[in-house]
């Protein structure tokens, strides 16, 4: 997932629309420190559990992992920069 922005365009206000399996997988939005070491704040992180969930992005880099053990570290997240 890490690779997909790769070669898009985003602007603040796109809707990002995350489709998972809800039982084994989440989305955190985090900072870029959380993002780089996977990390998931210790309190106040936005996290969607949903299975379908819809990010509408900010302006700069929007950051996300899924905070299941493991996963980040096996690529599950994804950074994407808005204009």
């Amino acid at each position: 997932t890490n690779s997909w922005p790769t070669g898009k365009r985003f602007k603040a206000g796109d809707v990002l629309v995350f489709k998972y399996d809800a039982t084994a997988h989440d989305v955190v939005a985090v900072s870029a420190a959380g993002y780089k070491a996977c990390a998931k704040p210790a309190n106040g992180a936005k996290v969607y559990k949903s299975g379908a969930d819809r990010v509408t992005l900010a302006r700069g880099t929007n950051y996300f992992i899924c905070s299941i053990p493991g996963h980040c570290q096996s690529g599950m997240k994804i950074a994407v920069t808005a204009a």
